[in-house]
């Protein structure tokens, strides 16, 4: 089943709102994964806000680390959520804007969500929040680049 219950530090709504915002108004060919800024924008739209200190530890955010598993075929990937600019997939790093990161972005252990990808989608679980910067205490925040 997807859960359809978002929930993320209001930081990240504003930046993402901000990120979005920008995205919607540039030329959508600069940013490579323009086709998910609706997605995100839904997402968004439909969010409930924490205060990063409140924000329960499971809940994927900026900046966590989470662990997933394939429903289909029990394989397990670990990704970390980034801006665009910093995503590098070798690293492990996957954009907000690509479509597993919008997909993350604002699950909690236990879900179960659609992976959009080429062919159609993929079930994915969330497995684990292995790190996620607020239950770390991590507030110093990262300059968003919007360029």
């Amino acid at each position: 089943m997807t859960h359809m219950r978002i929930e993320m530090t209001c930081f990240d709504h504003l930046r993402l709102n901000a990120l979005a915002d920008h995205a919607t108004a540039r030329d959508l060919l600069h940013f490579p994964d323009g086709k998910h800024i609706a997605t995100l924008q839904e997402k968004l739209d439909m969010a409930q806000c924490w205060e990063s200190a409140d924000i329960p530890p499971d809940v994927v955010t900026m900046g966590s680390t989470v662990l997933v598993r394939e429903i289909d075929n029990d394989e397990f990937w670990t990704f970390t959520l980034c801006y665009p600019k910093e995503a590098n997939i070798i690293e492990g790093r996957v954009s907000v804007l690509s479509g597993i990161g919008t997909t993350l972005l604002g699950q909690r252990v236990g879900d179960v969500v659609d992976w959009p990808v080429p062919s159609g989608k993929v079930s994915i679980e969330v497995v684990e929040v292995v790190y996620q910067p607020e239950a770390a205490q991590r507030w110093e925040e990262p300059e968003l680049v919007l360029t």
